[in-house]
């Protein structure tokens, strides 16, 4: 499908008309309704989360895009998907995907699409396998530890997060790195009306066994918890016991260890158990406010989880020390400073557990450094936020969002001048809004808010939010990005919308007040020295690494790097990195606040499009041209236009193309640039004008066709009617002469019917007396039998085979028939026997068969063999894994396999031997080491002798020219004679298609090595030759053996 043909509005907004935000809002509202998720911004991807499963994702859809160029097709986060790894894969440019777009609007989602998209089309094989697992088994840990239920979105990121992954040359994965920002802590303490805390929490107390519980000291009941919201401990749709399981499975693939991730529980049931500690108020004995621990259950047993003195713990909560150069000061906290202390370290603990979890994860993704290798980046990050009350948060959120904007202009009209030089077209400046304002207004390192933040946290003094106000509104009184309660009032302005305590930055996406109470607090971070030195002092070996400046060998007064600091860094940091690669963007937008399908919101898309800056890019991608294609695309979409290549061009794909646009009044030289190998189009109005002519000039083929046709079927119709007309009166021709012909010649037949009658009458007249006699016996003998047959289908005996009863002949006469009819009946009793058998029991049915041809009549331990089933397995096959290696899988299922006696050839002893019988081969191995010692083909088996005593001696003939066979015969004991030479007959009868010669006497010739001994048994004194077999040897050609 191309563009625009059968497409539902307009599948690429560059070519929207009108361009508006009305028009624009229209069309994606068009497109969401019919399903239609996805659409284009030139390369760039707007995706509108339809809180529903479209049959649209799957192995399917990913071979057809795998297989198709990025317009081929309907927009799809494949077709995305396909051109950054192709280009990755083929062009040897590292790539990005950008997803942006605020919580609920799917860039979760999205980034999963895109790895699983890779995944699928990368490469296979054990170790890339591996690798893949471990890429994809990232997300479920991450969710789990960095996602919360917001009131927006049930499944809410909480971090910022950039994942590197690494491919070779082949396009093969080889690994990852991953990259976590602004994890939001303070989510750990506090968490609004209707949202969860994260989501570990609650999988950890629904999915954990009862005794996995009590080791972590936790109760089951999520509303035993302060840090957890009692109104909301459960989200429809989501299993919270079944994430944990897969939670535990994942972090297993990734290469947790067993102790490991038990580290990891235990550090989060830490978290959970701080919220409980309950402060209490007390005072010192000058009056001085103070704090306590009410009740010491809580500590006790955080200490006994994580080996913590608890009274040092204690005393690190309610105290604070100052320390200077010449001596420490011991601080009392009151309850208030206490509760902040309790809260301000088990953000650090969660905190510093995810970046942890996050570390370790890329342990065991990264790649070695002597690897060349190719890059694609993905980028799931908060997008645009605007909310009644905008925080320290929101600030650097969307001073990254800034940033992220600055990023793509540039690249845009980067990417956009250099199409235009590959093609040999004059670049022309573009008219945009340049954003880099704005970012310097935040980041200047000496004039940048951020950067009078750190100097107003660091200052000393009296610091407070108010001073850090007033400082940004003496230095940017007269920014345009810039304003506040002061500066308004120096210019005379009233708005009543702009607290006292609140400044406004004009964003690119429209202007943001943030409210600066507790920006010094939030920047500051910080968490008294007394707790890292608690932590640090903990037995458990996790939460000790957390905490490394607890450690007093590595004690430093210097202040740590604030958070905003922090940021900046991560940012540019980030920056560098995505200018180093090819950019590609996914905008997701949210269409609801209530995450219902089919609901499409106006005023939320277009608050979302105007923070995603969705026509400023459109904008920047019409600036020069509107459309552009292919010379060689173009002629096979339009060449019906012209007469001179249509139906056939026989000229270059460019002076084809000049062809038609020449022909057409509305394509001129203003709106038309031919570049090296493309088509440049300026306006969108004039691509549908090619589009329409395009439809009508197929009406009009259409219509010549259907002309065609009509005639061509008109006239195919005649000839059939007449070819039918033809045929009809031939066939009725001859079915009258048919006709005719039957009635002459049934006529004929009437009249010799009764010229025969009338001579066999008379001759029957002439002769009847002398043939009544032979008439009258016929009849008579006829009756009898009649009358004998009747009689024996009211008598005849039971269906039973078993049953030989039948009865007896009534005349002499009949005695050959009801013998035959007698054996045809038993032989009819046994088939419908027969067919009422499994398989297996015909199988077993045939062994005894073979066995009967075999040794019946012959041998004396036949008889005691039949009512016994053959079983095969005497050893225990299946529970023994190192026999069971010793057949091999192209050997097929063992035969048979019992424990054999194996006669000495040199004094006539007996030892111990396992015997294996194959489809192919007769293994013998020693029952101690369980090691083949010696391996016989069927096909070297000559043949076999066996006595006629109640014995189960045997012994194997086997060809000279065999390897085994040089060695000599084997002479062996089985307790299951009967049974193991049956099975080798049939064995040696379906491998080599020959009969194994089995011959039963008392005396018979053994080869051993050189020389030939005669065997010779005899029956003991029991008399029945079941008894214990012994041999003698009888000089150097001679073994007697009594049985």
């Amino acid at each position: 499908m191309t563009l625009l043909e059968g497409s539902i509005g307009v599948e690429d907004l560059v070519l929207l008309e009108p361009l508006e935000e009305e028009s624009m809002l229209k069309n994606l509202q068009l497109r969401y309704e019919n399903k239609e998720i996805y659409t284009y911004i030139g390369n760039v991807l707007v995706s509108v989360n339809p809180y529903q499963q479209l049959p649209i994702y799957g192995p399917e859809f990913i071979a057809k895009y795998q297989e198709c160029t990025f317009y081929e097709l309907k927009p799809h986060i494949y077709a995305l998907a396909n051109v950054a790894y192709q280009s990755l894969k083929f062009r040897d440019r590292d790539q990005c995907i950008l997803i942006t777009g605020e919580s609920g609007a799917g860039k979760t989602e999205a980034s999963k699409l895109v790895m699983s998209y890779v995944a699928a089309v990368c490469g296979k094989g054990e170790e890339v396998n591996s690798v893949k697992e471990q890429l994809l088994q990232s997300n479920p840990v991450l969710e789990a530890f960095g996602n919360a239920k917001t009131i927006r979105n049930n499944n809410s990121s909480r971090f910022g997060k950039y994942m590197d992954i690494e491919f070779d040359f082949k396009g093969s994965p080889l690994g990852g790195v991953i990259t976590n920002y602004l994890l939001e802590k303070s989510r750990v303490v506090k968490q609004l009306k209707g949202e969860r805390n994260f989501h570990i929490f609650y999988q950890l107390l629904a999915g954990a066994d009862a005794q996995l519980l009590t080791a972590l000291k936790l109760e089951r009941d999520t509303g035993g918890y302060a840090y957890l919201n009692r109104e909301v401990s459960r989200v429809d749709g989501m299993d919270d016991a079944s994430n944990f399981k897969s939670v535990q499975s994942a972090m297993t693939v990734i290469g947790f260890s067993e102790e490991e991730i038990r580290w990891v529980l235990e550090v989060t049931a830490l978290v959970l158990k701080l919220g409980n500690v309950k402060l209490s108020d007390e005072f010192q004995a000058n009056g001085i406010p103070a704090s306590g621990i009410s009740d010491t259950r809580g500590v006790r047993e955080i200490g006994e989880l994580m080996g913590l003195d608890s009274k040092e713990l204690e005393r690190a909560l309610c105290s604070r020390t100052m320390a200077t150069a010449k001596e420490k000061v011991v601080t009392a906290l009151n309850i208030v400073q206490a509760q902040y202390a309790r809260d301000a370290l088990a953000k650090n603990i969660y905190s510093r557990l995810f970046n942890w979890i996050v570390n370790r994860i890329n342990e065991s993704i990264k790649v070695g450094t002597g690897e060349k290798k190719k890059v694609m980046g993905v980028l799931d990050i908060y997008g645009f936020e605007i909310l009644e009350d905008n925080s320290f948060e929101q600030f650097v959120i969307n001073y990254c969002n800034e940033k992220l904007q600055q990023v793509f202009i540039e690249l845009t009209l980067k990417e956009e001048q250099e199409e235009y030089t590959r093609e040999g077209i004059p670049w022309k400046k573009v008219d945009y809004f340049d954003n880099g304002i704005i970012c310097n207004l935040i980041e200047h390192n000496q004039r940048g808010i951020l950067a009078m933040l750190d100097e107003e946290c660091l200052r000393p003094g009296v610091v407070s939010d108010s001073t850090f106000l007033a400082k940004l509104n003496q230095l940017f009184s007269k920014h345009s990005h810039y304003e506040s309660k002061v500066t308004q009032n120096a210019q005379r302005q009233y708005d009543h919308t702009m607290g006292l305590s609140c400044f406004r930055i004009c964003h690119y996406a429209g202007k943001v007040t943030y409210n600066v109470n507790s920006f010094i607090d939030k920047n500051n971070d910080l968490l008294f020295r007394d707790l890292s030195q608690a932590m640090w002092k903990a037995k458990h070996p996790l939460l000790r690494s957390l905490f490394p400046e607890g450690d007093p060998k590595q004690a430093s007064l210097k202040r740590p790097p604030t958070a905003g600091a922090q940021f900046k860094s991560s940012v540019a940091i980030l920056m560098k990195n995505l200018y180093s690669k090819n950019p590609n963007y996914i905008r997701c937008i949210k269409p609801n606040e209530h995450q219902q399908r089919g609901q499409f919101s106006r005023e939320l898309v277009a608050t979302q499009a105007r923070y995603l800056g969705l026509l400023e890019n459109v904008r920047v991608r019409r600036a020069g041209y509107a459309f552009r294609q292919g010379y060689r695309p173009f002629l096979e979409r339009y060449r019906l236009l012209s007469r001179s290549t249509w139906p056939r061009w026989n000229g270059g794909d460019r002076e084809g193309v000049e062809k038609i646009l020449g022909e057409l009044s509305a394509c001129t030289s203003e709106e038309v640039t031919f570049g090296k190998t493309k088509i440049f189009i300026k306006s969108p109005k004039t691509l549908f004008y090619l589009e329409e002519q395009r439809r009508l000039r197929i009406q009009q083929l259409a219509t010549l066709i259907q002309k065609i046709y009509r005639g061509w079927r008109c006239r195919t119709h005649y000839q059939q009617m007449r070819k039918s007309q033809i045929l009809i009166s031939s066939w009725f021709r001859g079915t009258m002469q048919k006709k005719r012909y039957g009635k002459m010649k049934a006529s004929a037949l009437l009249i010799q019917a009764f010229v025969r009658g009338w001579k066999a009458r008379k001759d029957y007249r002439k002769y009847f007396r002398s043939g009544a006699a032979l008439t009258l016996s016929s009849f008579i003998y006829k009756s009898l039998a009649q009358k004998f047959l009747l009689g024996l289908k009211n008598n005849l005996p039971s269906t039973s085979i078993l049953d030989k009863k039948w009865p007896a002949a009534p005349y002499k006469c009949f005695t050959t028939a009801n013998q035959e009819l007698q054996r045809l009946y038993h032989q009819w009793k046994c088939k419908k026997f027969r067919d009422q058998l499994s398989p297996k029991q015909v199988e077993v049915l045939r062994e005894k068969l073979c066995a009967s041809e075999l040794f019946k009549g012959k041998k004396a331990a036949y008889p005691p063999s039949v009512p016994v089933p053959f079983r095969g397995d005497y050893i225990g096959l299946r529970g023994n894994p190192k026999l069971q290696k010793l057949t091999g899988r192209e050997e097929g299922p063992v035969l048979m396999a019992e424990t054999v006696r194996k006669v000495n050839r040199s004094n006539g002893k007996t030892s111990s031997r396992i015997l294996l019988l194959t489809k192919g081969h007769v293994i013998l191995t020693d029952s101690k080491k369980t090691q083949a010692k010696t391996v016989i083909g069927l096909e070297s088996v000559a043949g076999v002798s066996v006595t006629s005593f109640q014995d189960g001696l045997f012994c194997l003939h086997l060809s000279e020219i065999s390897s085994v066979g040089s060695k000599g015969d084997f002479l062996l004991v089985s307790e299951h004679v009967v049974e193991l030479l049956t099975k080798m007959y049939r064995a040696v009868l379906d491998t080599t298609q020959r009969q194994l010669p089995i011959t039963v006497a008392e005396q018979f010739s053994v080869k051993f090595k050189e020389s030939n001994v005669t065997v010779k048994v005899t029956q003991g004194s029991g008399g029945n030759g079941n008894g214990k077999l012994s041999c003698k040897k009888k000089g150097s050609h001679g073994l007697e053996v009594t049985v």
